[in-house]
């Protein structure tokens, strides 16, 4: 089972918005992403997924592609240029990377399904703050 990252979609309006940033970040078919470390785990995080934080629920999930030293003394997290809509899921924000497991992964949504079909993402978030989901 892999690995995967979560990372807040920071400035983004909604989770279309981060689509359609993502979109035009495109760079040869791939988003690339710096960061000053590569990840200790990065052979784990073979064919996993970057999760984006928005509003404290994951909403959803760009699939990494790889890691590349840019040759600058940092790294480029280079994953998909998709979003793909998962099932809201709270998750507090944080600064940089973090590891998530498999396991605690949510489930990517449905065709045609939407996160409003299985709970409001504001009433799933409070209810997670209140520990009830």
């Amino acid at each position: 089972m892999p690995l995967h990252l979560t990372k807040i979609a920071f400035g983004c309006e909604s989770a279309e918005d981060l689509a359609s940033r993502l979109a035009r970040r495109t760079a040869e078919g791939e988003v690339r992403l710096t960061t000053r470390y590569a990840p200790k785990r990065m052979d784990e995080l073979a064919g996993g997924s970057l999760y984006w934080i928005h509003g404290h629920m994951l909403v959803g999930r760009s699939p990494l592609i790889g890691f590349e030293d840019n040759g600058e003394g940092r790294w480029w997290l280079k994953i998909e240029p998709r979003l793909i809509p998962v099932l809201p899921a709270p998750k507090r924000a944080h600064q940089g990377w973090r590891y998530l497991a498999d396991k605690d992964a949510p489930r990517d949504l449905n065709e045609g399904e939407t996160s409003g079909d299985v709970l409001p993402a504001g009433m799933a978030m409070e209810l997670g703050r209140l520990g009830l989901v």
